[in-house]
Protein backbone atom coordinates (compact mmCIF):
# COMPACT_ATOMS: atom_id res chain seq x y z
CA UNK A 1 0.00 0.00 0.00
CA UNK A 2 1.27 3.40 -0.92
CA UNK A 3 2.65 5.92 1.84
CA UNK A 4 0.35 9.02 1.78
CA UNK A 5 3.04 12.58 1.89
CA UNK A 6 4.97 12.34 4.96
CA UNK A 7 4.61 16.52 6.61
CA UNK A 8 7.64 17.87 8.53
CA UNK A 9 7.64 17.09 12.09
CA UNK A 10 9.38 18.21 14.77
CA UNK A 11 10.45 15.72 17.41
CA UNK A 12 10.24 16.74 21.12
CA UNK A 13 13.68 18.24 22.67
CA UNK A 14 14.31 14.41 24.11
CA UNK A 15 17.26 12.64 21.58
CA UNK A 16 16.59 9.39 23.54
CA UNK A 17 13.26 7.78 23.87
CA UNK A 18 11.25 8.32 26.67
CA UNK A 19 9.46 4.61 26.30
CA UNK A 20 10.75 1.56 25.56
CA UNK A 21 9.05 0.95 22.15
CA UNK A 22 8.52 -2.75 20.65
CA UNK A 23 6.74 -2.22 17.59
CA UNK A 24 5.60 -6.48 16.91
CA UNK A 25 2.54 -5.05 14.78
CA UNK A 26 4.80 -3.46 12.30
CA UNK A 27 6.79 -7.03 11.23
CA UNK A 28 3.26 -8.25 9.29
CA UNK A 29 4.60 -5.51 6.32
CA UNK A 30 2.75 -3.17 4.41
CA UNK A 31 0.11 -5.09 3.39
CA UNK A 32 -1.56 -4.36 6.91
CA UNK A 33 -0.89 -0.56 7.55
CA UNK A 34 -0.05 2.55 5.46
CA UNK A 35 3.00 4.50 7.25
CA UNK A 36 2.07 8.47 7.67
CA UNK A 37 2.12 10.87 10.17
CA UNK A 38 -0.14 12.81 12.07
CA UNK A 39 -1.40 15.92 10.76
CA UNK A 40 -0.73 19.34 13.03
CA UNK A 41 -3.65 21.12 15.06
CA UNK A 42 -3.64 24.49 15.92
CA UNK A 43 -2.51 25.74 19.50
CA UNK A 44 -2.90 22.50 21.61
CA UNK A 45 -3.43 22.73 24.90
CA UNK A 46 -3.61 20.13 27.91
CA UNK A 47 -7.11 19.07 28.42
CA UNK A 48 -6.74 15.92 30.63
CA UNK A 49 -3.54 13.48 31.77
CA UNK A 50 -4.35 10.32 33.49
CA UNK A 51 -1.74 10.03 36.11
CA UNK A 52 -3.02 7.20 37.72
CA UNK A 53 -2.77 5.35 34.01
CA UNK A 54 0.52 6.46 33.37
CA UNK A 55 1.74 5.43 36.83
CA UNK A 56 -0.06 1.66 36.41
CA UNK A 57 2.11 1.78 32.93
CA UNK A 58 5.19 2.55 34.69
CA UNK A 59 5.80 4.96 31.88
CA UNK A 60 7.86 8.48 33.02
CA UNK A 61 6.54 11.59 34.80
CA UNK A 62 8.02 13.46 31.93
CA UNK A 63 5.91 11.89 29.48
CA UNK A 64 3.17 14.48 30.34
CA UNK A 65 5.58 17.44 30.92
CA UNK A 66 4.93 20.24 28.59
CA UNK A 67 7.58 19.32 25.84
CA UNK A 68 5.43 16.49 24.81
CA UNK A 69 2.11 18.23 24.28
CA UNK A 70 2.84 18.58 20.92
CA UNK A 71 3.33 15.25 20.43
CA UNK A 72 0.33 14.14 22.02
CA UNK A 73 -1.48 16.40 19.78
CA UNK A 74 0.11 15.32 16.59
CA UNK A 75 2.43 18.01 16.33
CA UNK A 76 5.41 16.49 16.67
CA UNK A 77 6.66 12.57 16.90
CA UNK A 78 7.41 10.83 20.46
CA UNK A 79 11.74 9.91 19.58
CA UNK A 80 11.23 6.18 18.29
CA UNK A 81 7.35 6.00 17.43
CA UNK A 82 6.85 4.54 13.95
CA UNK A 83 3.25 6.19 13.16
CA UNK A 84 1.05 4.71 10.87
CA UNK A 85 -2.62 3.85 10.04
CA UNK A 86 -3.86 -0.16 9.41
CA UNK A 87 -6.62 -1.60 7.33
CA UNK A 88 -9.75 -3.25 7.81
CA UNK A 89 -13.07 -3.73 6.71
CA UNK A 90 -16.10 -4.82 7.90
CA UNK A 91 -20.21 -5.13 8.18
CA UNK A 92 -22.01 -1.73 9.38
CA UNK A 93 -25.44 -2.23 10.68
CA UNK A 94 -25.63 -5.72 9.31
CA UNK A 95 -24.25 -4.33 5.66
CA UNK A 96 -21.09 -5.22 4.10
CA UNK A 97 -19.03 -2.00 4.35
CA UNK A 98 -16.23 -2.86 1.82
CA UNK A 99 -12.71 -1.43 2.88
CA UNK A 100 -12.30 0.73 6.09
CA UNK A 101 -9.10 1.53 8.29
CA UNK A 102 -7.95 3.47 10.41
CA UNK A 103 -9.65 6.80 9.46
CA UNK A 104 -8.69 8.99 12.01
CA UNK A 105 -6.59 7.02 14.51
CA UNK A 106 -2.87 6.95 13.92
CA UNK A 107 -0.99 4.00 15.59
CA UNK A 108 2.21 5.44 17.37
CA UNK A 109 3.75 2.25 18.41
CA UNK A 110 3.84 -0.01 20.89
CA UNK A 111 5.98 0.24 24.00
CA UNK A 112 6.69 -2.05 27.00
CA UNK A 113 4.99 -1.13 30.34
CA UNK A 114 4.14 -2.86 33.98
CA UNK A 115 1.00 -3.94 32.34
CA UNK A 116 2.83 -5.87 29.32
CA UNK A 117 3.32 -4.02 25.84
CA UNK A 118 0.85 -1.20 25.27
CA UNK A 119 -0.30 0.14 21.96
CA UNK A 120 -0.60 3.47 21.45
CA UNK A 121 -3.58 5.83 19.13
CA UNK A 122 -3.52 9.41 18.69
CA UNK A 123 -7.44 9.78 17.91
CA UNK A 124 -8.45 12.97 16.05
CA UNK A 125 -4.46 13.31 14.30
CA UNK A 126 -6.01 13.84 10.89
CA UNK A 127 -6.19 12.22 7.63
CA UNK A 128 -4.99 9.01 5.94
CA UNK A 129 -5.86 6.51 3.50
CA UNK A 130 -8.43 5.39 5.53
CA UNK A 131 -10.62 8.52 5.92
CA UNK A 132 -13.11 7.80 2.83
CA UNK A 133 -13.91 11.30 2.57
CA UNK A 134 -13.57 12.77 5.84
CA UNK A 135 -11.03 15.53 7.55
CA UNK A 136 -9.57 12.81 10.06
CA UNK A 137 -10.06 14.81 13.33
CA UNK A 138 -12.56 14.29 16.02
CA UNK A 139 -14.03 16.77 18.10
CA UNK A 140 -13.83 17.77 21.60
CA UNK A 141 -16.91 17.14 22.56
CA UNK A 142 -16.54 13.06 22.01
CA UNK A 143 -13.26 13.11 22.71
CA UNK A 144 -14.08 13.71 26.19
CA UNK A 145 -16.58 11.07 26.32
CA UNK A 146 -14.37 8.52 25.08
CA UNK A 147 -11.68 9.88 27.93
CA UNK A 148 -14.09 9.75 30.46
CA UNK A 149 -16.16 6.36 29.13
CA UNK A 150 -13.32 4.34 28.73
CA UNK A 151 -11.82 5.20 31.90
CA UNK A 152 -15.38 5.12 33.90
CA UNK A 153 -15.00 1.22 32.12
CA UNK A 154 -11.94 0.31 33.82
CA UNK A 155 -13.18 1.22 37.26
CA UNK A 156 -16.09 -0.88 36.21
CA UNK A 157 -13.50 -3.71 36.20
CA UNK A 158 -14.79 -4.04 32.45
CA UNK A 159 -12.32 -4.55 29.45
CA UNK A 160 -11.11 -1.65 27.89
CA UNK A 161 -8.64 0.59 25.57
CA UNK A 162 -7.78 2.95 28.26
CA UNK A 163 -7.18 6.97 27.52
CA UNK A 164 -3.88 8.52 28.60
CA UNK A 165 -4.20 11.74 27.78
CA UNK A 166 -6.58 14.34 26.12
CA UNK A 167 -5.50 17.50 24.12
CA UNK A 168 -7.59 20.22 22.85
CA UNK A 169 -7.67 22.72 20.21
CA UNK A 170 -9.33 25.48 19.08
CA UNK A 171 -8.82 24.37 15.51
CA UNK A 172 -12.73 24.33 13.77
CA UNK A 173 -14.11 21.16 12.53
CA UNK A 174 -17.59 21.02 10.99
CA UNK A 175 -20.36 18.53 11.96
CA UNK A 176 -23.67 19.22 12.50
CA UNK A 177 -22.26 22.49 13.96
CA UNK A 178 -19.16 24.57 13.96
CA UNK A 179 -16.98 22.67 16.74
CA UNK A 180 -13.34 22.50 17.83
CA UNK A 181 -10.68 19.53 17.75
CA UNK A 182 -9.24 17.43 20.24
CA UNK A 183 -6.92 14.68 19.92
CA UNK A 184 -7.08 11.68 22.71
CA UNK A 185 -4.29 9.37 23.21
CA UNK A 186 -5.59 5.51 23.91
CA UNK A 187 -3.27 2.28 24.53
CA UNK A 188 -4.59 -1.28 25.19
CA UNK A 189 -2.35 -4.32 24.37
CA UNK A 190 -3.93 -4.69 20.71
CA UNK A 191 -5.85 -2.70 18.26
CA UNK A 192 -7.12 -5.75 16.19
CA UNK A 193 -10.30 -5.97 15.28
CA UNK A 194 -12.56 -8.62 13.85
CA UNK A 195 -12.81 -6.39 10.95
CA UNK A 196 -8.91 -6.61 10.36
CA UNK A 197 -9.91 -10.52 9.40
CA UNK A 198 -12.78 -9.90 7.79
CA UNK A 199 -10.40 -7.61 5.25
CA UNK A 200 -8.16 -10.25 4.24
CA UNK A 201 -10.52 -13.23 4.12
CA UNK A 202 -12.87 -10.93 1.59
CA UNK A 203 -10.04 -10.25 -0.39
CA UNK A 204 -8.83 -14.03 -0.94
CA UNK A 205 -5.80 -13.53 0.74
CA UNK A 206 -5.10 -15.94 2.71
CA UNK A 207 -1.54 -15.79 3.38
CA UNK A 208 -2.10 -12.28 5.28
CA UNK A 209 -4.97 -14.01 7.00
CA UNK A 210 -2.63 -16.45 8.27
CA UNK A 211 -0.49 -14.45 9.15
CA UNK A 212 -2.70 -11.70 10.93
CA UNK A 213 -3.97 -14.93 12.99
CA UNK A 214 -0.16 -16.39 13.78
CA UNK A 215 0.52 -12.79 14.96
CA UNK A 216 -2.37 -12.31 17.41
CA UNK A 217 -1.82 -15.89 18.78
CA UNK A 218 2.04 -15.19 19.19
CA UNK A 219 1.61 -11.87 20.43
CA UNK A 220 -1.75 -10.98 22.32
CA UNK A 221 -3.57 -14.83 22.84
CA UNK A 222 -0.81 -17.72 23.74
CA UNK A 223 -3.47 -19.12 25.39
CA UNK A 224 -4.40 -20.50 22.12
CA UNK A 225 -2.27 -23.42 21.89
CA UNK A 226 -3.09 -24.65 24.99
CA UNK A 227 -7.02 -24.25 23.75
CA UNK A 228 -6.24 -25.92 20.30
CA UNK A 229 -6.34 -29.23 22.34
CA UNK A 230 -10.22 -28.85 22.62
CA UNK A 231 -10.42 -29.22 19.11
CA UNK A 232 -8.22 -31.35 17.41
CA UNK A 233 -4.76 -29.05 17.52
CA UNK A 234 -6.88 -26.70 15.29
CA UNK A 235 -5.08 -23.45 16.73
CA UNK A 236 -7.34 -21.22 14.34
CA UNK A 237 -10.71 -23.15 15.99
CA UNK A 238 -8.94 -22.31 18.76
CA UNK A 239 -8.59 -18.55 18.07
CA UNK A 240 -12.03 -18.16 17.07
CA UNK A 241 -13.20 -19.75 21.24
CA UNK A 242 -11.26 -17.18 22.57
CA UNK A 243 -13.00 -14.38 20.90
CA UNK A 244 -16.48 -15.70 21.45
CA UNK A 245 -15.69 -16.48 25.25
CA UNK A 246 -14.05 -12.94 25.58
CA UNK A 247 -16.81 -11.53 23.45
CA UNK A 248 -19.51 -13.53 26.02
CA UNK A 249 -17.89 -12.44 28.97
CA UNK A 250 -17.91 -8.96 27.40
CA UNK A 251 -21.53 -9.10 26.39
CA UNK A 252 -22.72 -9.80 30.26
CA UNK A 253 -20.78 -7.28 31.53
CA UNK A 254 -22.21 -4.49 29.76
CA UNK A 255 -25.36 -5.89 30.44
CA UNK A 256 -25.04 -6.10 33.79
CA UNK A 257 -24.24 -1.88 34.30
CA UNK A 258 -27.09 -1.09 31.78
CA UNK A 259 -24.29 -0.24 29.44
CA UNK A 260 -25.33 0.56 25.15
CA UNK A 261 -22.39 0.45 23.05
CA UNK A 262 -24.61 2.05 20.17
CA UNK A 263 -22.84 1.19 17.33
CA UNK A 264 -21.45 -2.56 17.17
CA UNK A 265 -20.03 -3.22 14.09
CA UNK A 266 -17.64 -5.48 13.63
CA UNK A 267 -15.35 -2.96 12.92
CA UNK A 268 -15.88 -1.92 16.22
CA UNK A 269 -15.39 -5.19 17.78
CA UNK A 270 -12.14 -6.15 19.76
CA UNK A 271 -10.37 -9.72 18.88
CA UNK A 272 -9.28 -9.45 22.66
CA UNK A 273 -12.62 -8.95 23.73
CA UNK A 274 -12.40 -5.40 25.17
CA UNK A 275 -14.85 -2.47 25.08
CA UNK A 276 -13.52 0.24 21.91
CA UNK A 277 -14.44 2.86 20.44
CA UNK A 278 -16.29 4.88 22.17
CA UNK A 279 -19.19 6.90 20.26
CA UNK A 280 -23.06 7.15 20.40
CA UNK A 281 -22.71 5.09 24.10
CA UNK A 282 -24.61 5.53 27.15
CA UNK A 283 -25.52 3.89 30.47
CA UNK A 284 -29.28 3.66 30.90
CA UNK A 285 -31.37 5.98 33.33
CA UNK A 286 -34.46 4.49 33.35
CA UNK A 287 -34.28 0.65 32.64
CA UNK A 288 -35.53 -0.30 29.40
CA UNK A 289 -34.52 -3.30 27.20
CA UNK A 290 -35.66 -1.47 23.80
CA UNK A 291 -33.41 1.37 24.23
CA UNK A 292 -31.84 3.08 21.63
CA UNK A 293 -28.75 4.94 22.76
CA UNK A 294 -27.95 6.12 19.57
CA UNK A 295 -29.70 8.48 17.14
CA UNK A 296 -28.54 7.38 14.12
CA UNK A 297 -29.76 3.79 14.63
CA UNK A 298 -32.98 4.33 13.00
CA UNK A 299 -33.35 0.46 13.09
CA UNK A 300 -32.69 -0.17 16.64
CA UNK A 301 -30.15 -3.07 15.77
CA UNK A 302 -28.11 -2.06 18.81
CA UNK A 303 -30.42 -1.07 21.04
CA UNK A 304 -29.71 -2.12 24.82
CA UNK A 305 -31.53 -5.68 24.71
CA UNK A 306 -30.27 -6.69 21.24
CA UNK A 307 -26.45 -6.34 22.36
CA UNK A 308 -25.74 -10.05 22.92
CA UNK A 309 -27.43 -11.24 20.03
CA UNK A 310 -25.92 -8.76 17.59
CA UNK A 311 -22.66 -9.88 19.47
CA UNK A 312 -23.20 -13.53 18.26
CA UNK A 313 -23.94 -12.17 14.90
CA UNK A 314 -20.56 -10.52 14.90
CA UNK A 315 -18.91 -13.29 15.93
CA UNK A 316 -21.10 -15.37 13.09
CA UNK A 317 -18.78 -13.00 10.66
CA UNK A 318 -15.52 -13.52 11.95
CA UNK A 319 -15.98 -17.26 11.62
CA UNK A 320 -16.71 -16.79 8.25
CA UNK A 321 -13.46 -14.80 7.95
CA UNK A 322 -11.50 -17.21 9.90
CA UNK A 323 -13.09 -20.47 8.03
CA UNK A 324 -10.38 -20.69 5.67
CA UNK A 325 -7.62 -21.15 8.16
CA UNK A 326 -9.98 -23.86 10.44
CA UNK A 327 -11.00 -25.15 7.14
CA UNK A 328 -13.38 -27.58 9.06
CA UNK A 329 -17.41 -26.08 8.98
CA UNK A 330 -18.79 -28.11 11.28
CA UNK A 331 -16.16 -27.67 13.89
CA UNK A 332 -16.53 -23.84 13.18
CA UNK A 333 -20.28 -24.13 14.08
CA UNK A 334 -19.40 -25.96 16.72
CA UNK A 335 -17.38 -23.29 18.43
CA UNK A 336 -19.80 -20.60 18.03
CA UNK A 337 -22.61 -22.50 19.90
CA UNK A 338 -19.69 -21.86 23.08
CA UNK A 339 -21.22 -18.27 23.38
CA UNK A 340 -24.72 -19.72 23.40
CA UNK A 341 -23.54 -21.19 26.58
CA UNK A 342 -20.89 -19.21 27.71
CA UNK A 343 -23.32 -15.41 27.33
CA UNK A 344 -26.13 -16.84 29.71
CA UNK A 345 -24.11 -18.12 32.01
CA UNK A 346 -21.84 -15.32 32.64
CA UNK A 347 -24.80 -13.10 32.80
CA UNK A 348 -26.22 -14.36 35.25
CA UNK A 349 -23.46 -14.99 37.39
CA UNK A 350 -22.98 -11.35 36.95
CA UNK A 351 -27.00 -10.27 37.73
CA UNK A 352 -26.53 -13.02 41.04
CA UNK A 353 -23.38 -11.01 42.25
CA UNK A 354 -25.83 -7.64 41.83
CA UNK A 355 -28.06 -9.54 44.62
CA UNK A 356 -25.23 -10.28 46.63
CA UNK A 357 -25.72 -13.91 45.73
CA UNK A 358 -21.87 -15.29 44.43
CA UNK A 359 -20.73 -18.18 44.10
CA UNK A 360 -19.52 -20.19 40.88
CA UNK A 361 -19.97 -23.38 41.66
CA UNK A 362 -23.45 -23.00 42.93
CA UNK A 363 -25.88 -26.41 41.74
CA UNK A 364 -28.37 -25.55 38.52
CA UNK A 365 -31.07 -25.99 40.16
CA UNK A 366 -29.99 -22.88 42.52
CA UNK A 367 -28.60 -20.60 39.44
CA UNK A 368 -32.27 -21.09 37.54
CA UNK A 369 -34.10 -20.23 40.88
CA UNK A 370 -31.86 -17.02 41.04
CA UNK A 371 -32.31 -16.16 37.49
CA UNK A 372 -36.06 -16.09 37.96
CA UNK A 373 -35.36 -13.72 40.89
CA UNK A 374 -33.60 -11.16 38.61
CA UNK A 375 -36.03 -11.82 35.46
CA UNK A 376 -39.20 -10.90 37.77
CA UNK A 377 -37.32 -8.09 38.97
CA UNK A 378 -35.92 -6.58 36.04
CA UNK A 379 -39.86 -6.82 34.39
CA UNK A 380 -40.81 -4.63 37.27
CA UNK A 381 -38.15 -2.22 36.44
CA UNK A 382 -38.98 -2.17 32.95
CA UNK A 383 -42.66 -1.56 33.25
CA UNK A 384 -41.69 1.56 34.85
CA UNK A 385 -38.57 2.63 33.86
CA UNK A 386 -36.71 2.34 37.23
CA UNK A 387 -33.12 4.30 37.33
CA UNK A 388 -31.10 1.60 36.41
CA UNK A 389 -27.85 2.48 38.69
CA UNK A 390 -29.90 3.80 41.32
CA UNK A 391 -31.87 0.89 42.03
CA UNK A 392 -29.23 -1.61 42.47
CA UNK A 393 -27.62 0.81 44.96
CA UNK A 394 -29.85 1.85 46.15
CA UNK A 395 -30.81 -1.87 46.94
CA UNK A 396 -27.34 -2.64 48.25
CA UNK A 397 -27.39 0.20 50.95
CA UNK A 398 -30.67 -1.55 52.53
CA UNK A 399 -29.78 -4.35 52.56
CA UNK A 400 -26.89 -3.13 54.51
CA UNK A 401 -28.74 -1.72 56.86
CA UNK A 402 -30.29 -4.65 57.48
CA UNK A 403 -28.80 -6.74 60.37
CA UNK A 404 -30.63 -9.67 59.83
CA UNK A 405 -33.11 -11.18 57.12
CA UNK A 406 -35.47 -8.46 57.04
CA UNK A 407 -38.85 -7.90 58.15
CA UNK A 408 -40.16 -5.92 55.31
CA UNK A 409 -41.62 -2.99 57.42
CA UNK A 410 -38.10 -1.84 57.91
CA UNK A 411 -38.10 2.02 57.06
CA UNK A 412 -34.69 0.75 55.57
CA UNK A 413 -35.98 0.19 52.47
CA UNK A 414 -38.09 3.25 51.77
CA UNK A 415 -35.29 3.99 49.68
CA UNK A 416 -36.07 1.39 47.41
CA UNK A 417 -39.83 1.16 48.16
CA UNK A 418 -39.67 4.91 46.99
CA UNK A 419 -38.15 4.35 43.23
CA UNK A 420 -41.55 1.97 42.03
CA UNK A 421 -45.27 2.64 41.61
CA UNK A 422 -46.16 -0.70 42.72
CA UNK A 423 -45.10 -1.40 45.95
CA UNK A 424 -46.85 -4.31 46.38
CA UNK A 425 -45.07 -6.20 43.63
CA UNK A 426 -41.64 -4.97 45.15
CA UNK A 427 -42.86 -5.96 48.57
CA UNK A 428 -43.28 -9.31 47.69
CA UNK A 429 -39.78 -9.48 45.64
CA UNK A 430 -38.24 -8.40 48.67
CA UNK A 431 -39.59 -11.76 50.59
CA UNK A 432 -38.78 -14.00 47.73
CA UNK A 433 -35.11 -12.11 47.68
CA UNK A 434 -34.63 -12.28 51.89
CA UNK A 435 -36.08 -16.12 51.89
CA UNK A 436 -33.45 -16.58 49.59
CA UNK A 437 -30.63 -15.00 51.40
CA UNK A 438 -31.72 -17.21 53.85
CA UNK A 439 -29.67 -16.90 56.88
CA UNK A 440 -26.86 -15.17 55.24
CA UNK A 441 -25.78 -12.08 56.78
CA UNK A 442 -27.15 -9.33 55.48
CA UNK A 443 -24.97 -7.03 56.25
CA UNK A 444 -22.00 -8.74 54.73
CA UNK A 445 -24.25 -9.75 51.51
CA UNK A 446 -24.50 -6.02 51.51
CA UNK A 447 -21.29 -5.12 51.61
CA UNK A 448 -20.70 -7.55 48.58
CA UNK A 449 -23.66 -5.83 46.44
CA UNK A 450 -21.93 -2.26 47.47
CA UNK A 451 -18.85 -3.96 45.48
CA UNK A 452 -20.55 -4.97 42.74
CA UNK A 453 -23.56 -2.03 41.74
CA UNK A 454 -22.06 0.98 41.31
CA UNK A 455 -22.82 4.61 43.05
CA UNK A 456 -21.35 6.56 39.95
CA UNK A 457 -21.61 5.52 36.44
CA UNK A 458 -21.04 8.35 33.20
CA UNK A 459 -24.98 9.86 32.68
CA UNK A 460 -25.30 11.85 29.61
CA UNK A 461 -25.89 14.95 31.21
CA UNK A 462 -22.99 14.48 33.76
CA UNK A 463 -20.54 14.14 30.33
CA UNK A 464 -22.94 16.88 29.23
CA UNK A 465 -21.87 19.57 31.61
CA UNK A 466 -18.25 18.56 31.68
CA UNK A 467 -18.41 18.97 27.71
CA UNK A 468 -20.19 22.32 28.04
CA UNK A 469 -17.84 23.62 30.52
CA UNK A 470 -14.35 22.35 28.63
CA UNK A 471 -15.61 24.23 25.55
CA UNK A 472 -15.70 27.17 27.52
CA UNK A 473 -11.90 26.65 28.46
CA UNK A 474 -12.66 25.05 32.02
CA UNK A 475 -11.46 21.22 32.09
CA UNK A 476 -12.27 20.87 35.86
CA UNK A 477 -15.30 19.16 35.64
CA UNK A 478 -13.09 16.47 33.58
CA UNK A 479 -10.87 15.68 36.05
CA UNK A 480 -14.06 15.52 39.06
CA UNK A 481 -15.76 13.20 37.00
CA UNK A 482 -12.38 11.15 36.74
CA UNK A 483 -11.91 11.06 39.77
CA UNK A 484 -15.38 9.56 40.77
CA UNK A 485 -15.53 7.06 38.12
CA UNK A 486 -12.09 5.79 38.43
CA UNK A 487 -13.64 4.41 41.88
CA UNK A 488 -17.36 4.29 40.98
CA UNK A 489 -18.12 2.12 44.08
CA UNK A 490 -16.79 4.37 46.68
CA UNK A 491 -19.19 6.97 48.55
CA UNK A 492 -16.81 10.10 47.75
CA UNK A 493 -19.09 11.98 50.20
CA UNK A 494 -19.67 15.78 49.14
CA UNK A 495 -20.06 14.28 45.85
CA UNK A 496 -23.35 12.97 45.99
CA UNK A 497 -25.48 14.57 43.15
CA UNK A 498 -23.22 12.89 40.51
CA UNK A 499 -24.94 9.30 41.83
CA UNK A 500 -28.39 11.00 41.72
CA UNK A 501 -31.83 10.86 39.12
CA UNK A 502 -30.75 12.59 35.60
CA UNK A 503 -31.99 16.17 35.52
CA UNK A 504 -35.39 16.71 33.32
CA UNK A 505 -33.14 17.98 30.58
CA UNK A 506 -31.42 15.09 30.47
CA UNK A 507 -33.96 13.48 28.09
CA UNK A 508 -33.62 15.85 25.10
CA UNK A 509 -29.59 14.82 24.62
CA UNK A 510 -29.03 13.06 21.86
CA UNK A 511 -26.32 11.40 20.79
CA UNK A 512 -25.34 10.11 17.19
CA UNK A 513 -22.30 8.50 14.94
CA UNK A 514 -21.01 12.17 14.14
CA UNK A 515 -18.03 12.95 16.47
Amino acid sequence: MSSAPLETHASPPHDLPVLDWTHRLTQLGPRFFTPLQPTPVDAPRWAARNEALRTELGWPAELFDDDHLQAFAGNALLVGSQPLATVYSGHQFGQWAGQLGDGRAIWLGEAASQLGPQEIQLKGAGRTPYSRGGDGRAVLRSSIREYLCSEAMHGLGIPTTRALCLVASPEPVRRETLESAAVVARVAPSFLRFGHFEHFSAQGDNDSLRALADHAIAHHLPECHARAERWQGNVYAALLDEAQERTAKLLAQWQAVGFCHGVMNTDNMSLLGLTIDYGPFQFMDGFDPGHICNHSDHQGRYAYGRQPNVAYWNLYCLAQALAPLIDDHEMTLQVLEGYKTLFPRYLGDAMRAKLGLTGALAPESEREADWTLVEDMMQLMAAEKVDFTLFWRQLSLAVVQQSQAPTLTDAGWSTVTDLVLDRPRLLAWLARFAARAGHTHFAAMGQQMLRTNPKFVLRNHLAEIAIRKAQAGDFSEIEILHTLLKSPFDEHPGFEAYADLPPDWADQLEISCSS
